[in-house]
């Protein structure tokens, strides 16, 4: 088993990577889709997953980062690639602004302040979104002198900034902040009182996420090459908030769920008239049945006799014995 858990980001990554080449179009761009939900659904897993912050408005930080790259791309020809981390940079600020006055709320108060979030982007901005049309001819990203145009393309793009994704992440949660943010989730009272300042942590997660949120708003924006207002309704946040309670805050549980929640129901798209209905029966049963989620996060581990040689250590005075030495010499 534990060579299993060594091996199994290996085999994982091989199966994603061979995996479109005995697929055909329809399903690699239903796993495109896929990949774009399941970074939108790691980003909001800091915010939610780690932090326990309830947050309904991240399809908002997915606009901007969108809507950042279609207004540069269209008006000032900057490459699509480039605009990258300038759309994760736009979505920070613009988290940073909105949940600075907020982020002392709790439950279900933060919950409903967040959903308005959403209302704010898709508006009209100052007329640079483009209103109900939205924004339209948007380049496709060009790597190395090939330009990025085919499903197959996207397919390998947006899996390869997953995997960094997951990587960077793990290496988050395994931080000193990661765990001040799991102390927060589990009671923020708590980890006030160890000193802690949640507030600061909180606006932290808020915009860590909002960032991962708007790199993905730029790649949506290069694979669709016209946004909208449609494309970031309320419903976006629902689909993806529904991935993190249902992965139970792990990130393989949020692929997992990604997978459950996105790919699933295309796979009974021919029963379209009931397949929502067992979808959320699904839902209930598994809220009834598991309502830790599918892979919580296991639970952190330390050597105690480890801690407690090296703290009888350092508590141990180093002059005495040196003077015990002495005197028996």
């Amino acid at each position: 088993m534990s060579l299993f858990k060594r091996y199994y980001p290996v085999l994982v990554a091989v199966l994603v990577a061979v995996l479109p080449l005995g697929m055909n179009t329809y399903w690699t761009e239903v796993a495109v889709n896929v990949g774009l939900y399941a970074l939108l659904a790691l980003s909001l897993n800091v915010i939610l997953g780690q932090a326990g912050i309830f947050h309904m408005g991240h399809a908002a930080f997915y606009a901007v980062g969108a809507y950042v790259t279609a207004i540069l791309n269209t008006h000032y020809q900057i490459p699509i690639l480039l605009l990258i981390p300038v759309a994760g940079a736009a979505a920070a600020l613009f988290a940073l602004i909105v949940a600075r006055p907020i982020i002392h709320l709790r439950g279900d108060y933060l919950l409903i302040v967040t959903i308005g979030i959403v209302e704010i982007v898709i508006n009209d901005v100052f007329g640079l979104t483009g209103g109900a049309n939205g924004i339209f001819g948007i380049a496709r990203p060009e790597l190395f002198g090939i330009k990025i145009r085919k499903a197959i393309q996207f397919y390998y793009l947006i899996w390869i900034m997953v995997g960094l994704t997951v990587l960077l992440f793990h290496w988050l949660s395994e931080s000193r902040f990661g765990r001040a943010l799991n102390c927060i989730k589990e009671d923020d009272t708590a980890a006030e009182g160890c000193g802690m300042d949640v507030a600061h942590l909180k606006l932290m997660a808020f915009v860590i996420g909002a960032f991962w949120a708007g790199m993905a708003g730029n790649l949506f924006a290069a694979k669709m090459t016209i946004i909208s207002p449609s494309s970031f309704t309320f419903w976006e946040s629902v689909v993806v908030f529904a991935v993190v309670i249902l992965s139970g805050g792990s990130q393989i549980g949020v692929l997992l769920g990604t997978f459950l929640i996105v790919a699933l129901p295309e796979m009974f798209r021919d029963f379209a008239s009931a397949r929502m209905l067992v979808f959320g029966l699904a839902m209930m049963i598994m809220m009834v049945v598991r309502p830790q989620g599918l892979l919580p996060p296991s639970p952190r581990r330390y050597d105690v006799r480890r801690l407690l040689r090296r703290t009888r250590d350092f508590s141990s005075p180093v002059a005495p014995r040196t003077a015990r030495k002495e005197g028996a010499a």
